[in-house]
């Protein structure tokens, strides 16, 4: 069965672009598109997509609620969001991550990426531009808090380690099954304990965790 996806963007253009790259991609269907947040949101609780990608700046209601709304943590029935920018403001990028969303791309991603993030996304995986994770590291590097990063509540093994380095590379689960010649269940099971060691709600809040303890080098 083909991906069912809701695009959001206040631009009409780049909607309408958006959805003609995604329906010629083999294995999606745009079921719906919105020009606001707000529409977003009730097409998406209407029709259930398996995907929802979402711009940030958009009126009425912006990504970053919208994307709060359909997949935070009071969401009844969270849904997968995929955000999509130009990545003029940082600090929009890391709320949509606290918000709840699960890939991230730029709006001059390919269609091969665009695709990718999707399939990723109603997989329960992710998918997040390596350039998008270095610059979004880097603004946190630069405005975040500068308290010591958490200690996990338990120490992670070997393996974990080598996991939570290809995480914050911005690897697919898929990527890193084959670069570390494991399965993909076996990569799903190392993110998971990743998260529940750190504290981690999403996989950019690991790569966070992984540069502010100095195991991946910043960009």
């Amino acid at each position: 069965m083909s991906v069912r996806v809701v695009v959001a963007d206040d631009q009409e253009i780049v909607r309408t672009g958006l959805t003609m790259i995604l329906d010629a991609q083999p294995g999606i269907e745009v079921v719906g598109a919105a020009g606001d947040g707000l529409r977003a949101v009730e097409l998406a609780e209407r029709l259930r997509p398996d995907v929802c990608l979402l711009d940030i700046r958009m009126p009425v209601l912006d990504g970053i609620e919208a994307t709060r709304r359909l997949a935070g943590p009071t969401a009844a029935d969270p849904l997968a969001v995929v955000v999509i920018t130009t990545f003029d403001l940082d600090e929009y990028v890391y709320a949509a991550l606290r918000a709840g969303a699960r890939g991230f791309l730029l709006k001059d991603a390919g269609p091969a990426l665009l695709s990718q993030a999707v399939h990723a996304a109603a997989e329960g995986d992710a998918l997040i531009a390596p350039s998008v994770t270095a610059r979004l590291l880097t603004a946190f590097a630069t405005g975040g808090p500068a308290a010591p990063p958490a200690q996990p509540v338990e120490p992670l093994t070997d393996r974990e380690e080598q996991v939570l380095v290809t995480v914050a590379s911005g690897r697919t689960n898929s990527e890193i099954a084959d670069e570390l010649f494991i399965t993909l269940s076996t990569v799903k099971t190392h993110v998971a304990s990743l998260m529940a060691k750190l504290g981690a709600r999403n996989r950019v809040e690991i790569a966070m965790w992984a540069y502010e303890t100095n195991r991946v080098r910043r960009r």
